[in-house]
């Protein structure tokens, strides 16, 4: 952990190994992506300022969000609690949180259009002409996460090709934990599990768990962003879904 340099940085701060630092915590407590490059500049600043709006200090005060790093946020940024990462327990799971960590910072080309080279991939591998509509695509960076891992190990993929969350939770064989069991239970809940949530008339919103921890899972998905929206625009990490936030439940494969 580096130190404190005993003043406040801000935008606009000349030393870029500390700024560095900083980006790369930011980005590992998933308040990014954000590029590493040394520059305190507005996208630093906006993901301080999440981290800020999310976090308390060590006596339960919200941090004051301000987008200024004094003692007090240093050190709940450097030194908060990492989630405990479980080890998946299936060759697959692994190849699948491993391709899914690789495609971490994909964004929509243009933003907000549910379009792109990447994301055009997702929709085509659960038989979507993207040209065809504006679709969502969590459903199917999740399905193309499966797919590719399971080709690349000679596996069947055991997902559902589907690009509706709720269809995948209702013809799956694989492993159900309702959202009740999961909260009762977090140890039932396994790296590589998919969450399921349901807002209802059909919507809904799902990505891949990665660990565990403290009544949290980190998350990665697919048409989101920091805010945890059902509706954004890349492929993120996510560390703050309560596991009780998921109404829905999870599904385990394998």
């Amino acid at each position: 952990m580096m130190n404190y340099p005993k003043r406040i940085i801000e935008r606009g701060e000349a030393d870029k190994d500390i700024v560095k630092a900083i980006q790369d915590q930011l980005n590992f407590k998933g308040c990014g992506p954000i590029e590493v490059d040394g520059d305190f500049g507005y996208i630093t600043l906006r993901a301080v300022k999440l981290f800020q709006s999310r976090h308390s200090d060590n006596k339960g005060n919200p941090l004051v969000t301000d987008g200024r790093i004094g003692p007090v946020t240093w050190d709940i940024l450097f030194s908060i609690a990492k989630p405990v990462v479980l080890v998946p327990q299936t060759t697959l799971l692994k190849k699948v949180l491993e391709i899914a960590n690789s495609q971490i910072g994909v964004v929509e080309k243009p933003p907000h259009s549910n379009r792109g080279p990447e994301v055009d991939a997702y929709l085509k591998s659960v038989g979507l002409n993207p040209s065809a509509g504006n679709y969502p695509w969590c459903a199917a960076f999740v399905y193309w996460c499966f797919d590719k891992a399971a080709k690349e190990i000679g596996e069947t993929n055991p997902a559902i090709k589907t690009a509706g969350v709720l269809d995948h939770w209702n013809r799956t064989k694989g492993t159900k934990i309702p959202v009740a069991e999961a909260t009762a239970n977090p140890g039932k809940i396994k790296p590589g599990a998919i969450f399921i949530m349901d807002f209802g008339k059909g919507q809904g919103h799902t990505g891949i768990v990665e660990s565990i921890g403290n009544g949290y899972i980190t998350t990665i998905e697919g048409n989101t962003n920091n805010d945890n929206s059902r509706e954004g625009y890349g492929v993120f990490k996510l560390t703050n879904r309560k596991i009780n936030s998921i109404k829905k439940g999870f599904i385990i494969y394998g």
